[in-house]
């Protein structure tokens, strides 16, 4: 275990000198604009302007292989290959390590319930100038429990703050956080949360990806760390809290009060979700560090590489995905711009290979919400190298042979170029940039040097 929690994880990236401390900065605007400035480091705001000093915000917790080395407990200069390698062996054989019930942790060292909670008493970023609000919930963690089989889910979700103990949670259609929502709504019965604003970020990473359903996220990141996490019982809900988490609230969704959520600027770039109803979770309790650190992940527009921590880890997904369903001779997967393309590199053996690559791509866990694009490539293709799949594209697709759509696929609410009546399905184009099986010996090859000769003088001469 290469640490215990946020703060142990922040001192390891200031050795790596991948963390900038900045003090006096405004939370209207300008650490989300900081933020989308100075993506390749943690940035953590101190004296805040309107806040005593160790009041803190964080952001930047993805933003290098580095950072997402160490929060996987790997050696922080693990590679590409080697980061999807050990990714795709934890999702193929994970080891699950339930928590360990606590009677005390770090958390507590403040408790306020009833007319003591005051949520604006924390630096809450406006992070986008055109949101509705601030939201104290980006790299948060949502805790909920399933009302009928009892197993707890971890997710990340949007969390607005309204009033001194108003929240809203808005969950997209789909994910588990949601469907549990619903069972308690079903039985017109409040849903009990708890979430929180700073804690280890390896829980951010976990809850933040599509996770087998009826597995916790919690048992996952303890095989990942090879320790049990220490979780607290939280007095109101008897969900379990993480015991060193820097800020935490339990409290109740409402089935039958509602209030105006949003706008956002979500990570496609857009603010396609506008405002909605979203029912109020209300807020019982509220724990909190001393100097507590709010953990903060705005979204933006996706950046251009393949090699973001969550790219990485949706490859590794969706790589296993494919070969759990049968499909040979997978030699890379790559995913750009969040879920909207994904790239698979195959050494083709039979016919149709590279369309059942495609197809089964476009559908698995990791990829079938808000998927745009699926491409096929052969293994003499860079899946991490944009420039060499869109050479691919431009030399071995013709487009009357080699794309064809999938309608009325898994979408939701984000998704900009859905009309509103139309929201909930999107369609996927499959893309064959492979070269024709049925005439593969005869296609013309490739012109300049070979991989071998590159090296060997780059070796000489560089």
């Amino acid at each position: 275990m290469l640490y215990q929690d946020l703060r142990e994880w922040l001192t390891k990236v200031e050795e790596a000198g991948e963390l900038k401390t900045l003090a006096g900065v405004d939370l209207e605007l300008e650490m989300g604009a900081i933020a989308e400035l100075f993506p390749d480091y943690a940035v953590l705001f101190d004296s805040i302007k309107g806040y005593p000093p160790g009041y803190r915000v964080v952001v930047g917790l993805l933003g290098s292989l580095r950072r997402s080395a160490l929060i996987s407990h790997l050696p922080p200069d693990t590679d590409r290959n080697g980061f999807i390698a050990a990714w795709r062996e934890r999702l193929r054989e994970p080891r699950l390590l339930p928590p360990r019930e606590v009677d005390c942790g770090a958390v507590l060292e403040n408790v306020k319930s009833g007319k003591e909670i005051d949520l604006w008493g924390f630096p809450i970023p406006k992070w986008h100038e055109w949101d509705g609000g601030r939201y104290l919930g980006t790299a948060d963690v949502a805790i909920t429990r399933d009302v009928d089989e009892g197993w707890i889910n971890l997710g990340t979700y949007r969390v607005m703050v309204h009033d001194r103990d108003i929240l809203t949670l808005y969950i997209s259609p789909g994910k588990h956080g949601r469907i549990h929502r619903e069972k308690y709504f079903a039985q017109k019965r409040p849903c009990p949360v708890a979430i929180t604003f700073g804690q280890d970020p390896l829980l951010f990473l976990l809850a933040s990806k599509q996770m087998p359903f009826g597995v916790s996220e919690y048992d996952y990141a303890g095989g990942i760390r090879g320790e049990p996490f220490e979780v607290i019982r939280g007095e109101m809900t008897g969900l379990p809290i993480p015991a060193r988490a820097e800020i935490a609230v339990e409290g109740e969704i409402l089935p039958d009060q509602k209030v105006v959520e949003g706008p956002f600027g979500e990570w496609t770039g857009y603010y396609a979700s506008g405002e909605q109803l979203e029912s109020v979770v209300r807020v019982k309790r509220l724990m909190y560090r001393k100097d507590p650190i709010i953990t903060g992940a705005p979204p933006f527009r996706q950046p251009a590489g393949a090699d973001t921590c969550n790219n990485l880890i949706r490859a590794a997904a969706i790589w296993d995905a494919l070969e759990k369903a049968g499909v040979p001779e997978i030699r890379g997967v790559a995913c750009y711009q969040g879920y909207f393309f994904t790239v698979v590199a195959i050494r083709q053996r039979y016919s149709g290979h590279a369309r059942q690559a495609a197809i089964l791509a476009s559908q698995c866990e990791n990829a079938a919400y808000m998927g745009r694009y699926v491409v096929v490539v052969d293994d003499d293709i860079d899946v991490a190298d944009f420039n060499d799949v869109l050479w691919a594209m431009c030399t071995r697709v013709d487009p009357a042979h080699s794309i064809e759509l999938i309608e009325r696929c898994w979408s939701g609410p984000l998704d900009p170029v859905i009309p509103k009546a139309e929201k909930g399905f999107n369609s996927r184009a499959i893309i064959d940039a492979c070269r024709p099986f049925e005439w593969i010996k005869d296609f013309p090859p490739v012109s300049g040097a070979s991989p071998e000769l590159k090296e060997r003088v780059k070796k000489k001469y560089l």
